[in-house]
C-alpha cells in the first residue's frame, strides 16, 4: 500500500511540475493546484499514524495532530496563492487577450 501511495504522490508531483513549466498560463495555474495537492498528500503520508485513536478523541494513545494541522495550514495558504495567481491571470488575459506566455512581450521589460 505504501508503494502505491508513493507512486501516486510521485505522479502528482511530476504532473504538477510538468504543467507549471508549460507556456500556457492557465495550465500553469492548474499545475499549481495539482502540485499543492501532491504536497498535502505527502505531508499526510509522512505523518505516521502512531496511535489507535484519532487526534481529536480524548483517548489514552491518540495519534499525532501535527500533520493534520500542517495540511490544514497548507490548504489555506495554497488557496490564497491560487487566488493571487488567478487574479494575475485575469489581468493578463484582459490586457493581452491571450494566455500564451510567448505572445506576452511586455512582461520581459
Amino acid at each position: 500500500m505504501e508503494l502505491l501511495t508513493a507512486a501516486a504522490i510521485g505522479t502528482l508531483f511530476g504532473v504538477g511540475v510538468y504543467q507549471m513549466l508549460r507556456r500556457n498560463v492557465i495550465r500553469s495555474a492548474i499545475g499549481l493546484i495539482i502540485f499543492s495537492s501532491a504536497i498535502n498528500l505527502f505531508l499526510l503520508s509522512t505523518g505516521a499514524y502512531q496511535g489507535s485513536n484519532p487526534a481529536y478523541a480524548g483517548a489514552a494513545e491518540p495519534s499525532d495532530p501535527l500533520p493534520q494541522a500542517l495540511i490544514l495550514t497548507a490548504i489555506v495558504i495554497s488557496m490564497g496563492g491560487l487566488a493571487f495567481v488567478l487574479s494575475l491571470l485575469a489581468v493578463i488575459s484582459a490586457r493581452y487577450r491571450t494566455s500564451n506566455m510567448d505572445e506576452i512581450d511586455r512582461l520581459k521589460r
